[in-house]
């Protein structure tokens, strides 16, 4: 080689230019094929189509002028740097939202005829009983037939202490058991269980596009052509003009300005870093327990004024415990037992909940001829003796203050034996969810089927000023109505069937623990997986940070690549500084998008 160059020193460029392209076409083979296929498929304002411009046409300058081609390879270099980086946070981001889908279940064990047999999930029907051993996942919906066991639910909610189920519990796909086998009797089919229908929420998430990904979308394409035009221009008109007036053209100087001027113009600082940060943030959200449907819903959720709840199962436990139990001439033990008995056959809330508040092991064979009036009690035969439990009316009293909460009177042989009150409890979050909504400039509103009574007591105590009750759901959609035309965007906060019109007529709605009501997670626009009201803070709080993130990015991709192309325009920057505009602006928007994670 020494001995040609010797020999052939007019040859030297050729060599040199081989050598360089070694590493050019190492690094950037991959953009130079792209920007190829863009080329037969006419598709030719990419980034690699932009890249590959302005690299081959560095070589050419460099080759013309026997100069440098350390900038081409350099430029090509750092490009793939940038890509690095970008496919590494776009791996982060999608591990949060990919970690969901191994949740979904190889195989379900079925018990049919007295054997087991191993079957895919898809092929269970409603009503067959299947065995999940510790630490197999839960395949399908169902009710506990036999076993007791402790379950992991946080694939589904987000909660990190197991729990303890018993015969009769119902259990969701995808817990994991955790301890001792369970028989388990299925109550849906595969493709509407629980697992089912969060993986379908996942995987659609990202196909709901904000305003700000389509206008990014539409920004681009005309973006694109526009400085591909500006820099041919810049290429052509000055040295044209130059010419004309007698002066020196430097055509190659005009050039290496117009090429460095399409590496700083390349979008895809802001094509890539604005999706991606509406991605990481729908990945942030889910690591949390809160599946949003879609960007589009995040963008929604940033600009909430007001949101509107439901009372039961949202605000509150959504089950009835004891407050009181006054008892006239007999002890409270012995009303509360006498109630338990009487309601024990019941399968209303309030019955169970008087059961549950006994405590004691029920004996049927003390009870007979149990009737239920519809509306306003119980009336049985306990020990031989007639039992009423119910309103005041059935049982022939006075009815007393009950500030809210549902009252129930007791006589035994046709005699007041006394009062039972019992009270829908706030969870215990209720109150600081509602103060940390305040807190973002929300209002917070009640829409509730209950009495106004019993909608002010709960109101009062978790801190909401505006109660409106006595709603049928139809009525409910009235009233967000109203509240929408108030002006801003209102959210709607439910959780049962009843709520599934006004959750799909909201801005937003947000189905708390959807995953246990159909309806609720299909109207829904974000589900919470657990019943924790707080989230609703959390995901108003995420949007904003994710809004604030695509704006940052858009002015600072903006910014920097205006101010970037005039220096070159005028001379006073060259590739060096390109290369920054592009590739340096694109790892810091991306690097910045990553906060959605957080």
């Amino acid at each position: 080689m020494l001995a040609l160059l010797i020999l052939a020193p007019e040859l030297k460029w050729y060599i040199e230019l081989a050598l360089w392209l070694v590493p050019y076409l190492v690094i950037g083979y991959d953009v130079l094929l792209s920007a190829a296929r863009g080329l037969i498929h006419g598709q030719l304002l990419d980034e690699n189509f932009l890249m590959a411009i302005a690299t081959v046409g560095a070589l050419a300058i460099a080759i013309w002028g026997r100069g440098d081609y350390t900038e081409a390879v350099a430029v090509m270099l750092f490009y793939q740097i940038g890509e690095l980086f970008q496919s590494i946070a776009l791996g982060k981001s999608r591990k949060s939202i990919s970690a969901l889908m191994d949740i979904r279940p190889d195989f379900a064990r079925v018990e049919r005829g007295g054997e087991l047999y191993e079957l895919s999930p898809d092929e269970v029907e409603i009503g067959e009983i299947i065995v999940v051993n510790p630490g197999e996942r839960v395949a399908i919906d169902g009710v506990i037939e036999s076993g007791e066991s402790a379950i992991d639910s946080s694939a589904l909610t987000g909660e990190s202490m197991p729990s303890d189920v018993y015969v009769g519990d119902e259990i969701l796909s995808a817990s994991v058991n955790l301890s001792s086998p369970l028989r388990i009797r299925t109550t849906k089919v595969y493709g509407e269980s629980a697992v089912a229908r969060i993986l379908d929420l996942v995987e659609n998430a990202s196909s709901r596009k904000s305003k700000s990904e389509k206008f990014i979308s539409k920004f681009a394409k005309v973006y694109t052509p526009a400085v591909c035009a500006a820099a041919l221009l810049l290429a052509l008109l000055p040295p044209l003009v130059l010419f004309a007036t007698g002066r020196d053209a430097n055509v190659g100087e005009w050039i290496y300005r117009a090429l460095s001027f399409l590496v700083i113009s390349c979008p895809c600082a802001l094509v890539i870093s604005i999706p991606m940060g509406f991605f990481a943030s729908l990945g942030g959200a889910s690591k949390r327990g809160i599946l949003v449907k879609g960007s589009n819903c995040l963008e929604t959720l940033a600009s909430l004024k007001c949101v509107a709840t439901d009372k039961t199962g949202t605000l509150t436990c959504g089950r009835f415990v004891l407050r009181e139990v006054e008892a006239v001439g007999i002890s409270r033990e012995l009303l509360l037992e006498y109630a338990a008995h009487a309601e024990h056959a019941s399968s209303h809330p309030i019955a169970k909940s008087i059961v549950s508040a006994y405590g004691g092991k029920i004996d049927r064979a003390r009870v007979s001829e149990i009737r239920e009036e519809r509306g306003r009690g119980v009336v049985a035969t306990v020990d031989g003796i007639e039992v009423r439990v119910g309103t005041p009316a059935l049982v022939g009293c006075q009815a007393k203050e009950s500030d809210g909460a549902t009252l129930l009177c007791v006589s035994v042989s046709g005699v007041f034996a006394g009062y039972i009150t019992l009270a829908d409890a706030p969870k215990e979050n209720a109150a600081a969810a509602v103060s940390a909504l305040g807190k973002l400039g929300v209002r917070t509103v009640m829409l509730t089927g209950d009495r106004e009574d019993v909608g002010r007591a709960v109101a009062r105590e978790v801190g909401i000023c505006d109660v409106r009750a006595s709603l049928l759901p139809e009525d409910k959609v009235g009233e967000l109505e109203s509240l929408m035309e108030s002006g801003g965007k209102v959210a709607f906060v439910g959780d049962g069937i009843n709520d599934a019109p006004v959750l799909a007529r909201a801005d937003v709605g947000i189905a708390m623990g959807g995953i246990g009501s159909d309806a609720a997670t299909d109207a829904a626009d974000v589900v919470i997986m657990d019943d924790d009201i707080s989230k609703v803070a959390d995901a108003i709080k995420l949007s904003r940070k994710c809004m604030r993130i695509a704006k940052q990015n858009i002015v600072f991709s903006i910014g920097v690549k205006l101010a970037c192309l005039a220096l070159v325009a005028i001379g006073v920057a060259g590739m060096d500084l390109a290369i920054f505009a592009d590739v340096g602006v694109l790892v810091i928007a991306v690097m910045n998008s990553m906060r959605g994670l957080r």
